[in-house]
């Protein structure tokens, strides 16, 4: 039976998939791909928060019962797919519920959150837009010229899912303490040049048992059907742990590497990347 439900709620591009395979060495751990499982309880938010036959009833009484359901339903959710201990999350949105989650889980919840410099994350996005040449991915449109330049796909990116998305929920989540304080962030680089030291530092902020991984050899276990993503998403990884050279500067040039670095400014000042 599932004792904890963790949370991994990374950036768009950061390895959050390899971490999720990586963390699956654990035989304690059951990490899934890109979950759906918020999408269940925020839904049910939904109708809890709009329905009379809620609205009509004792408030108090209808938080209590409401609550119980959310912790019951990710238990439930969890327990059907695993017998494991811990069970982590895959989702980009926990980090920025992760308050609203402290309502019903009987546990602080804890998110993982990679992050990645931005100017490699966006131009890991340029490269999986470049990287299908045989369907339409309805990115570019030249008779509007949208999305017709890098530049141009680069506002694009930033301006919706996923990255845009989870570039506003950060900004807003940094900001807030509440939800702040759920979070443990991990620079890709710094997983990849110093594993053992970060994932040291994953398994404090858990507060469970220690596990010695192979970061040389990192089985794949989560698999997800990218077709859907039309040209935005990529989850396989790379078996090895290591950080490979930067080349965003090679692919989006320097143009557009200035206009990410001066947009998100406050990215690169609160994790403390250089520009």
């Amino acid at each position: 039976m599932v004792e904890k439900i963790f949370f991994n709620s990374s950036m768009p591009r950061s390895g959050s998939t390899l971490l999720q395979n990586l963390l699956a060495q654990n035989p304690d751990i059951y990490s899934t791909p890109t979950s759906g499982l918020i999408e269940l309880i925020y839904g049910a938010r939904g109708n809890f928060s709009d329905q009379p036959e809620f609205i009509s009833q004792d408030k108090d009484e209808m938080a209590k019962a409401f609550n119980a359901f959310c912790r019951d339903g990710v238990h439930g959710f969890a327990n059907a797919l695993t017998d494991r201990k811990y069970f982590i999350d895959k989702g980009r949105s926990w980090l920025y519920y992760s308050d609203w989650v402290e309502n019903f889980l009987p546990y602080r919840p804890k998110v993982l959150s990679v992050v990645r410099d931005l100017r490699d994350v966006f131009s890991s996005q340029e490269k999986l837009f470049r990287k299908d040449k045989i369907k339409d991915n309805k990115i570019v449109n030249w008779m509007e010229l949208r999305n017709t330049t890098i530049e141009k796909r680069c506002d694009f990116y930033a301006s919706a899912p996923p990255i845009g998305i989870y570039m506003d929920k950060l900004l807003d989540t940094i900001r807030i303490p509440e939800k702040t304080k759920n979070a443990f962030f991990i620079k890709y680089e710094d997983l990849c040049l110093n594993p053992e030291h970060e994932i040291r530092k994953i398994y404090n902020f858990l507060e469970i048992p220690f596990f010695n991984h192979n970061f040389d050899f990192i089985p794949q276990v989560t698999f997800e059907n990218d077709d859907i993503h039309i040209a935005m998403a990529d989850h396989k990884i790379r078996q090895k742990l290591e950080l490979k050279h930067s080349d965003a500067y090679e692919i989006l040039g320097k143009p557009a590497c200035d206009w990410i670095t001066h947009r998100y400014k406050w990215f690169y000042e609160f994790f403390k990347y250089p520009i």
